[in-house]
């Protein structure tokens, strides 16, 4: 079944409220996952700190011994920053991604890498929702987007590594609701182009094929827009970047999904009892994405795409 939430805040003012809104939000879609959880969250200075990049990495290993084996791979001088968020840790460091994921694997072979970039912090974990939340110190958290998901597994063991948003690229994360019918035959053709994977969950690959698009010169709308050719299943993603969001379901539409907007801030969830505890939410334009339309806001425009007739308040 499995429940998503995704706030994007246009107005910078509330950027302080991230956190606070988003766990009022993943508190009312926990019955509809409450075996495992996972955040994105964009912007923030406390997880990712202003010129730096973050790796989160699932591991139990000492974070002040990994820290010493970082620095042994990394450029001279650069001291790394480790922090244990339950079974995710959280490591920083003001080198490019590509850098600290690189010192990441060489210390800590075949450990799952589940969060790369420079502007998201990636946790997961097994678990009820709530009480993850409460170890991420969610509510403590400001920034400009994030994006929550519970999982009730049905195509992969239940574990952090298995647990959403997937994040296979730098600051592109996907969560997902629904499944794929076809998901291995597109695993293989896309390892058959150099794609790696890193489980055996159908969502991972429909990551990887816009991550792939994406390389390959696509927007994210053009991406999502090639995945609904490709893909076959029923599913509602939302896909985030540095700077957008995205809303897509399946032409059947056959997973929930409603989408609130203000000039303050768009949010969407598998519900809208997720939607209620908004500020402004009394004013704001409440609709069902249409199925198969690709939805698409970006912060510098906050430019809802497309607008279609019908949508209602």
């Amino acid at each position: 079944m499995c429940g998503i939430a995704a706030l994007q805040i246009r107005n910078p003012a509330l950027r302080d409220e991230l956190g606070g809104l988003m766990h009022g939000m993943l508190c009312e879609i926990v019955e509809r996952g409450p075996d495992s959880a996972g955040l994105a969250l964009y912007g923030s200075d406390r997880l990712i700190p202003r010129g730096s990049s973050g790796i989160t990495v699932i591991t139990d290993a000492d974070p002040d011994a990994l820290a010493a084996g970082l620095r042994a791979s990394l450029p001279e001088g650069t001291e790394p920053t480790v922090v244990a968020y339950g079974e995710s840790v959280l490591v920083n460091a003001q080198v490019p991604a590509s850098v600290l994921e690189g010192a990441v694997r060489a210390a800590l072979p075949g450990e799952s890498i589940i969060g790369r970039g420079s502007h998201v912090a990636v946790l997961k974990g097994v678990g009820h929702p709530v009480e993850l939340a409460d170890v991420y110190r969610l509510a403590e958290i400001s920034g400009t987007q994030a994006l929550s998901h519970t999982r009730m597994a049905t195509e992969s063991a239940v574990t952090a590594a298995g647990a959403h948003p997937f994040t296979v690229a730098e600051d592109l994360c996907l969560v997902h609701n629904g499944s794929f019918s076809n998901h291995a035959s597109i695993r293989r053709w896309l390892r058959s182009e150099g794609v790696d994977f890193d489980s055996e969950n159908d969502s991972e690959v429909a990551a990887r094929f816009i991550a792939w698009r994406m390389g390959h010169g696509d927007d994210l709308t053009t991406a999502l827009e090639a995945l609904q050719g490709v893909f076959d299943g029923f599913y509602t993603l939302v896909v985030t970047t540095a700077d957008s969001m995205a809303v897509v379901r399946d032409p059947i539409a056959c997973k929930p999904a409603i989408i609130a907007e203000t000039d303050d801030w768009i949010a969407m969830a598998s519900e809208y009892r997720a939607l209620a505890g908004l500020p402004g939410i009394a004013g704001a334009r409440v609709f069902e994405p249409a199925p198969g339309v690709v939805y698409t806001w970006t912060l510098s425009t906050g430019a809802l795409a497309p607008v279609l007739e019908g949508a209602t308040r």
